[in-house]
């Protein structure tokens, strides 16, 4: 897919249309004054990620962020 170059504003005030275009596949360039500030891209497809640790593997549910957070300190 084509990257295409928008502006702040347009993307805050469309932000459900840009969020289904990306859902799609296409990428966007967000610019601010003429200069990019940051790039909206599709998420990576599931089979790319690897998984390093089931936490659900370890208690039912899984375990919540700040309990995580607090082991890796």
């Amino acid at each position: 897919m084509k990257t295409h170059i928008l502006g702040l504003k347009e993307l805050r005030e469309n932000m459900q249309k840009y969020a289904s275009l990306v859902e799609r596949g296409e990428s966007f360039i967000v610019v601010k004054k003429s200069k990019p500030v940051f790039k909206i891209v599709p998420p990576e497809s599931e089979d790319q990620w690897e998984t390093v640790i089931d936490f659900t593997k370890i208690r039912k549910g899984g375990i919540s962020a700040k309990e995580l957070l607090a082991h890796l300190k």
